[in-house]
């Protein structure tokens, strides 16, 4: 079935999204094995980061190492969540479903009325998935229960990326407070740093996200909790602090002054890259690990581009921390509606934890030897003549990983020097960690009116940055979550924490 999914185009996804749940209808035991060769039938749902769904040559590779037949719907990333969530009211879920933190947030209501597989007592029967790391799986449990198999990513991989080049030019050292980084995204854009003799630069470009865009890690260096914090013994939510103040104050500053892309709040990712790229802007905060692309295009348009990155900065208070994600970008869930026994659970169980031996770690993360990659130094280098084939068989592939699977793969070959130096940051932002510590509590209203109270004070963030609200503004905003339900979430959330100590 695989073999005639994976040949569909993107614009075939799209036409027919409105029946791309029809193979997983109640009536199909979808599970079952296979009469022609006793190979176990599994059917999933996940999300499409690339242009073009794979191939099937790893896949079938997959399916014969596995001794599975995958069905694998391949959803663009843009419109993920919606079929997910279409999916579940028409109960046409298939039998692994992907979903990333924030929505998984939003079905643990449905997780705890019983609509998902407890996995937990399973997971010591397997070789592989027994050794997931506990510290993450308790990140992902609801009511003390495990449910999913994680996809861990790094616990932060922060920090800001620069044009080395500008720097240089101006005689700028690597900012290392949040002083010194105002005084270079002033420079980059008051002094000429490409040298042109023209007004035609910016310090830092930013992007409509303030959660992965540049606020949340610079309100990391101001020593704003991450979400949520302790006060006085007291959870409350990150904005009623004085350091997310602070950092809206900083923020304004930089946006005021012209410093950064002033229609940031409606500017997307790729348009935020492209400023760097194209040498309009000179800083980016977000996922250093960017850096490797960043550069491979960016040189395409100017050959004596240079970046570095760096993640300590210090803000006012003399200290760096930044802020965490639970250890998991996703989990896999398995729904009782389309994973109707306890065998079938058990045989994708057994799925999974065939994924994490390390032959087919490697095979997932850089195909075949010889065919896409070859050992360097003892670690995985793509064949640089192969990238469009890359492109096309391996790529896509990166959303079906699980657990720790940088971990057990060959480590990857890095020939760009700053792409290296960006993953030993990534490993040393470990130190500086910021918790949620709601991550695993429960608050029935937070649940219900999440994205509601989100927005309020999305909106009201926005517009102090921008000069449209001042402080007493901002506190109305706040005052308005409170009157939405936000009261009612501090009490619950304070309830669970004191009934988890």
């Amino acid at each position: 079935m695989s073999r005639k999914r994976t040949k569909f185009s993107w614009a075939a996804i799209l036409a027919c999204s409105t029946i791309l749940f029809s193979a997983c209808s109640q009536g199909e035991e979808v599970s079952e094995k296979t009469r022609n060769n006793g190979s176990t039938k599994i059917t999933m749902m996940t999300a499409l980061h690339t242009p073009e769904i794979p191939s099937d040559k790893i896949i079938n590779m997959i399916e014969e190492k596995t001794n599975t037949e995958l069905d694998i719907q391949w959803i663009p990333n843009n419109v993920y969540d919606e079929k997910l969530n279409s999916a579940f009211a028409t109960e046409s879920l298939p039998q692994i479903v992907p979903m990333g933190f924030e929505m998984y947030n939003q079905y643990k209501e449905a997780i705890r009325d019983g609509q998902f597989w407890e996995i937990g007592p399973y997971l010591d029967d397997y070789e592989n998935l027994s050794k997931l790391r506990e510290e993450v799986i308790n990140n992902t449990k609801v009511n003390g229960k495990v449910y999913g198999i994680y996809r861990a990513t790094p616990m932060s991989r922060q920090g800001y990326i620069y044009r080395k080049d500008w720097a240089d030019k101006l005689g700028i050292e690597t900012p290392k407070t949040t002083e010194d980084f105002y005084e270079m995204l002033r420079a980059f854009t008051e002094d000429d740093p490409d040298g042109n003799g023209k007004d035609d630069t910016i310090g830092l470009t930013d992007r409509s996200d303030l959660v992965y865009g540049a606020f949340k890690t610079i309100a990391s260096w101001f020593g704003t909790p991450n979400d949520w914090g302790i006060k006085d013994g007291k959870l409350l939510p990150e904005f009623m602090f004085d350091e997310y103040m602070k950092t809206l104050d900083y923020m304004k500053k930089i946006h005021s002054n012209g410093y950064m892309n002033q229609d940031f709040p409606v500017t997307s990712k790729p348009d935020q890259q492209a400023m760097i790229k194209n040498g309009s802007a000179g800083v980016y905060v977000g996922s250093i690990g960017d850096v490797a692309g960043l550069y491979n295009d960016g040189i395409q348009l100017n050959p004596d581009l240079e970046y570095d990155v760096q993640n300590y900065v210090e803000g006012p208070h003399g200290e760096y921390g930044i802020w965490a994600i639970p250890g998991f970008g996703s989990i896999n869930l398995f729904p009782k509606s389309s994973v109707k026994t306890e065998e079938q659970l058990k045989e994708i169980l057994s799925f999974y934890d065939k994924l994490l031996n390390p032959d087919m770690a490697n095979l997932i993360s850089y195909g075949i030897e010889g065919e896409h990659y070859e050992i360097k130094d003892g670690l995985a280098a793509p064949l640089e003549e192969k990238r469009a084939v890359i492109d096309r068989d391996v790529r896509p592939l990166s959303s079906i990983h699980i657990g720790d699977i940088e971990t057990i793969r060959i480590q990857p070959y890095h020939s760009y020097d700053v792409k290296l130096k960006a993953e030993e940051l990534i490993v040393d932002n470990n130190k500086y960690l910021i918790h949620n510590p709601t991550v695993t509590l429960e608050s029935d209203t937070f649940t219900k009116k999440s994205e509601t109270l989100k927005q309020i004070m999305v909106d009201a963030t926005y517009k102090y940055i921008l000069g449209q609200i001042d402080k007493d503004g901002f506190n109305k905003a706040i005052e308005e979550w409170k009157k939405q339900g936000g009261s009612e979430v501090i009490v619950e959330f304070n309830e669970a924490y004191q009934k988890s100590k």
